[in-house]
């Protein structure tokens, strides 16, 4: 008999999945398996028992971890597997309202089709980020904007593409604030006035940029900071720029480039205000992110 331990939180996104979690305990009996499950009741609750289930050294083992919610809820449970000798797999249904990790892993949003990949699909190794002492899936992100991908309503995504992201940027524009940094990577250091900075693993920020050029376990981080603009008019093409970086990099005032690890130091007397995959980072003088390649191995049929 195989063994699943299928954690979801049933507060994420439009909390559709709450009407789904019979169906799929059903599916994955059908499929051979004896599922465990735990709904989330705080935060932090999914690190605690994806830990705990790691970490388990009596019947059952488990043979992978199920988990369904946003990204938030996906970067407890790998914060939770991370922190373990034994790594379980994890296989991921979304559930959340941008689910931009599980359409870089082209996991479809719909729970029974993602199913289907798990139960179809095959082990892929995924490289995950140290940050400080914290972990994250696909982004690590400061500054202006950060949160326009979050805030732009569907309906306007819908309407106007990606339009509907500058019309909510020029909303934030009076509260962009510059930061002096010192930048260390493969070897360089940069000091420089920056509003933005990514650091990301993924194809889709919120549906904000689209990269091609990424791979999600060559061990490589893919890093966007974005000089501080003189002026309404430079700002305008650095949104422009961002729209559309895989094509058009305003070289000027975007610095784009891969590392596999980046010291990040504000000189600034406000300490940045981080995002981790779309959740809250907290304020950081200093972060030192690592790209630990390969580090979980995600079922899908990718």
């Amino acid at each position: 008999m195989k063994h699943v331990f299928f954690i979801y939180n049933p507060r994420s996104g439009k909390k559709t999945i709450v009407a789904k979690v019979t169906k799929i305990i059903d599916r994955l009996t059908k499929a051979g398996y004896d599922v465990t499950v735990r709904p989330t009741q705080k935060r932090g609750d999914a690190t605690e028992t994806a830990a705990r289930i790691c970490t388990e050294t009596t019947d059952p083992y488990y043979d992978f971890i199920l988990c369904s919610g946003g990204d938030g809820t996906l970067n407890e449970v790998i914060s939770g597997v991370m922190n373990c000798e034994r790594k379980l797999p994890v296989a991921y249904i979304p559930a959340g309202s941008t689910n931009d990790f599980a359409h870089s892993l082209n996991i479809p949003d719909n729970a029974d089709d993602a199913l289907q990949s798990i139960l179809a699909g095959t082990y892929f190794p995924v490289d995950i980020g140290s940050f400080n002492d914290k972990y994250f899936t696909y982004i690590a992100a400061f500054g202006a904007f950060t949160e326009v991908p979050y805030e732009t309503s569907q309906q306007q995504k819908n309407i106007l593409g990606h339009a509907a992201y500058l019309l909510e940027a020029m909303k934030h524009i009076k509260n962009i604030q510059s930061y002096n940094l010192t930048v260390t990577y493969n070897g360089n250091s940069i000091t420089d006035n920056f509003v933005l900075g990514m650091i990301s693993n993924t194809a889709y920020v919120g549906g904000l940029l689209s990269m091609n050029d990424f791979s999600l376990d060559d061990g490589m981080y893919e890093v966007t900071l974005i000089r501080t603009p003189g002026n309404p008019i430079e700002l305008q093409k650095i949104l422009s720029s961002l729209l559309n970086i895989s094509q058009d990099i305003d070289t000027e005032h975007v610095l784009y480039f891969k590392t596999s690890e980046i010291l990040i130091t504000c000189n600034s007397e406000t300490e940045l205000k981080w995002t981790i995959d779309g959740e809250s980072g907290g304020d950081q003088r200093e972060v030192h992110i690592v790209n630990n390649r390969k580090a979980i191995k995600f079922i899908t049929s990718r």
